[in-house]
């Protein structure tokens, strides 16, 4: 980092890890953290002291005997500036209320009171320096003002309240960082990033010195998981910084970061608004159309009067080959391939015999009411929760200042307080209300806005791929001739196969489908009227569920002489536990 700064010929950056802070700094807030128990004797405390440990007792009889709130000590930190380190409500309340300066600057880096706050997240101090006037825009000794710095530390719920409270997003420190620079460049966490992108930041400014976007600094820093939000959010991949260096160019960025650069390259060079909105609506459609285009050419090529298989089969390599391709033209666009199960009806007609009463007109209405049930499962509002922005805001406010600005309450990307059993969903971006879950095949969330269409799509799904084996059937029955009773189940397969490939293709499907929609049908009828929770609710209960070979040793602590690592936690201190999806099983402590 030196050397790059170096070679920019630029006035150096002081980042976090250079800063050297004071000794008392550190001092006294581990002193809070690891606060003695025993300690019965406070009267020859000093100030100081007994106002890192908050006994305020002690603090109120040396005011009392007339201890001025405002003087310094030795290294021109006050009182307020301990009280807000250590988090003391009650004494800077007190202190401010015998004419304490709530923005006196004071220790080596020249903070005042809030900066220390900020500093180490104290959000609700936060709220209360600036309920007494605390000004956040105020730069410390380093150039950077408090929204900075909770930037540079993660302390995403101070970085929403401080904006929420005027502050603006792109706000530049004294070398021309921005709040989304540091989150890029310091925080490994996605949720700065993710509630900065939200509030609207400019995503492609340049700092003061080096001229880096926010996208430089996340690859410098090799921040993949940031990377990824700002591309999605269009940074530009061509900025060139000072050095005449764009970020898919540096040194640092690897092969994951030019791939996912790639969608973004190909639309920089698309410069027509118009043009691009083509290719979108094209890519869609053909992505929408591949399934119905894969069926009948499987169909189809199994119905031809060809004798050679080796040419069917490199037809049928030819169909895979171009599946593939269109998977990988836009791998976002795959939640379009939903199953062909559900228009199976396009290609198969009922022997004309069959009663059209009993027969096709109940298939025509299955047929009708399965569209729409998909139709509202499809386009319709899942449960979305919108706010405006100055809801947004408000919401925040009212959280931070009544202490319960928690993300595990508050959305970091969609800046909004989460109703119980609601979720953001990561596919679709936004939070859904009574979340199920999202369904590829619909290419929507399922929630508490069309969760009932969802299962009449399911039901009606069901139904459709019965009338398409029960038609099957029907046509192997009066169009092959077939001899089951004589000659049994192997040559009577190969007989109806022969008869007619596409048939017998469209009913090996229904099977498949069949088993699939049916265990699906029955798992959401089973939440719904035996459990009454939501299948996101059914996969949380997991978290705690190893299977039960993992949970014996787990339970016992069985080690077998250190082949075996049991999962020890201590439940007295364990307040958070996720469920790891990423390997099926097993413990994420956080």
């Amino acid at each position: 980092m030196e050397e790059y700064e170096k070679e920019a010929g630029c006035v150096p950056i002081l980042h976090p890890e250079e800063i050297k802070p004071q000794s008392h700094y550190n001092h006294g807030y581990s002193e809070s953290v690891s606060r003695k128990n025993h300690v019965d004797d406070y009267s020859t405390w000093d100030i100081v002291k007994a106002t890192q440990y908050g006994i305020f007792e002690r603090c109120r009889e040396l005011v009392e005997a007339g201890f001025d709130v405002r003087q310094p000590d030795k290294e021109n930190v006050t009182l307020l500036h301990w009280a807000a380190i250590n988090n003391r409500i009650d004494l800077v309340k007190y202190y401010i209320s015998k004419g304490a300066i709530v923005d006196q600057l004071g220790g080596d880096l020249n903070s005042t009171p809030l900066h220390w706050a900020t500093r180490q997240g104290h959000l609700s101090m936060v709220v209360q320096l600036m309920k007494y006037g605390a000004d956040p825009s105020l730069i410390d000794g380093e150039g950077c003002s408090c929204v900075h710095l909770a930037a540079q530390f993660g302390h995403t719920s101070i970085v929403a309240y401080l904006i929420a409270k005027g502050q603006d997003v792109d706000m530049m420190d004294q070398n021309g960082m921005t709040p989304l620079m540091w989150a890029a460049y310091r925080t490994h966490s996605v949720d700065p990033t993710r509630l900065l992108l939200t509030f609207n930041v400019s995503v492609n400014l340049g700092d003061k010195y080096h001229k880096n976007t926010a996208l430089h600094w996340a690859v410098l820093a090799g921040n993949t998981t940031v990377i990824s939000l700002l591309l999605d959010a269009n940074a530009n991949v061509d900025a060139q910084n000072i050095k005449v260096t764009a970020p898919t160019c540096s040194e640092h960025s690897t092969l994951i970061i030019e791939k996912k650069c790639f969608k973004q390259v190909w639309n920089c060079r698309c410069r027509s608004p118009l043009l691009v909105l083509f290719l979108q609506e094209f890519r869609q459609k053909v992505m929408l159309g591949t399934p119905f285009l894969v069926i009948w050419l499987i169909g189809f090529i199994a119905d031809l009067d060809i004798d050679s298989w080796l040419i069917k089969g490199v037809m049928y390599t030819g169909v895979w080959v171009t599946v593939q391709c269109l998977s990988k033209y836009d791998s976002a666009e795959q939640h379009t391939l939903f199953t062909h199960s559900l228009f199976m009806s396009v290609f198969l007609d009922f022997p004309e015999h069959l009663s059209f009463s009993t027969v096709h007109l109940p298939f025509l209405i299955n047929t009708l009411a399965l569209f729409y049930n998909f139709g509202k499962s499809w386009k319709s509002d899942p449960g979305i929760i919108k706010a405006s922005e100055e809801q947004k805001k408000k919401t925040i406010v009212e959280l931070a200042e009544t202490g319960s600005l928690d993300l595990s309450i508050f959305c970091s990307t969609c800046l909004i307080r989460k109703p119980i059993r609601s979720k953001h969903c990561a596919v679709c971006n936004r939070c859904i209300a009574k979340f199920d879950h999202h369904c590829p095949w619909v290419g929507n969330c399922v929630g508490s806005g069309n969760h009932r269409y969802f299962m009449g799509y399911l039901f009606f799904l069901l139904c459709m791929i019965c009338w398409m084996m029960y038609g099957c059937i029907s046509y192997w029955r009066i169009h092959c001739a077939t001899s089951y009773t004589k000659d049994g189940f192997w040559l009577y397969l190969t007989q109806i196969a022969s008869c007619s490939p596409w048939i017998f293709w469209m009913f090996i499907n229904s099977v498949f489908h069949f088993m699939w929609v049916a265990v699906l049908i029955m798992c959401q009828l089973y939440q719904i009227a035996a459990l009454g929770i939501t299948t996101n609710e059914r996969m949380n209960a997991r978290r705690y569920n190893h299977g039960c070979v993992r949970n014996l040793i787990d339970f016992f602590e069985i080690r077998c002489c250190g082949l075996i690592r049991p999962v020890a936690v201590d439940w007295t201190t364990q307040y958070t536990i996720e469920y790891d999806q990423t390997s099926g099983s097993g413990y994420q402590l956080v």
